[in-house]
């Protein structure tokens, strides 16, 4: 279980690592798009387009239908998901660090010799 569990967030986290499908999956958030649509604002080729489409579906982050000659994908965003909460632990972590850091600059700024009130030389 642990590691289908550690397999799947590798694959979704090599379709996040490259930009290109970032960029899809955020146009998808929008709604579905046939294959060209996806292709469309990138200077690549309808078969590098798929290659990358094949990415995000590998990871489960798209689902593709065909209809007639025509490819249309949407969004699934269920594993990203399973990667947010791989990710919160490591939020909780940076969050917990930085209250206390705060809490000691708190204190430090408590001891330290206050300039006196009222000396406006």
């Amino acid at each position: 279980m642990v590691e289908l569990r550690t397999l799947e967030l590798d694959t979704v986290f090599h379709a996040l690592g490259d930009a290109t499908r970032r960029r899809m999956l955020r146009a998808l958030a929008d709604g579905e798009r046939t294959v060209t649509q996806l292709a469309e604002p990138f200077e690549i080729s309808l078969a590098a387009a798929s290659k990358h489409i094949k990415a995000l579906e590998n990871a489960g982050l798209i689902r593709r239908e065909v209809r007639g000659r025509t490819h249309i994908c949407r969004l699934d965003p269920g594993p990203l998901a399973s990667a947010q909460e791989w990710l919160s632990f490591y939020e909780r972590f940076w969050n917990g660090r930085l209250d206390l850091l705060e809490q000691l600059l708190r204190e430090d700024d408590k001891h330290a010799p206050q300039p006196p009130k009222g000396d406006d030389q």
